[in-house]
């Protein structure tokens, strides 16, 4: 978005639509799983990669989404497990107030400044299409807001 260089490549998932029959994990163990894997502090990424490696019970789970019919995030949703910040979007803020911490104490770091300009844009997009259904309407991208947010969730 903010570099003149092209996508990387990188592996594609499998084209199927049905999970392998060697993955065989009941729909409410893999649920039970992801539930508690949230509350153990888990982002969504994080508890869809701990089921591919160690999965349920012994076995993986290759993909939640062909396994159960729903997504994690949904997963989450269902047993109210969600956290209150999409996990993008808390990434980014992260960053952002690293950034800006980082620029308090040097401030004629140019190329750092610029990045944090970017992903202080990059914010300011993800808040614009999350508004209204993941965040309220009136929210609006601080780094005040962004660095009180974090402490919350930490």
């Amino acid at each position: 978005m903010h570099t003149r260089r092209r996508g990387s490549s990188g592996s594609d998932k499998p084209a199927t639509d049905e999970n392998p029959e060697w993955s065989d994990v009941d729909v409410e163990d893999i649920e039970s799983r992801v539930v508690e894997l949230a509350e153990q502090g888990n982002d969504p990424s994080v508890i869809g990669l701990k089921l591919r490696d160690e999965g349920v019970k012994g076995v993986p789970v290759p993909d939640v989404k062909l396994a159960t019919g729903k997504k994690v995030t949904e997963i989450l949703a269902e047993h109210d497990a969600r956290t209150d910040l999409p996990e993008d979007l808390r990434n980014l803020m992260a960053r952002a107030v690293r950034l800006r911490e980082h620029m308090a104490d040097n401030g004629q770091d140019h190329q750092n400044k610029r990045a944090l300009q970017n992903t202080e844009s990059k914010i300011r997009r993800l808040v614009n299409y999350y508004r209204g259904d993941e965040l309220d309407e009136e929210f609006t991208y601080t780094y005040e807001n962004a660095a009180e947010l974090l402490e919350e969730t930490q």
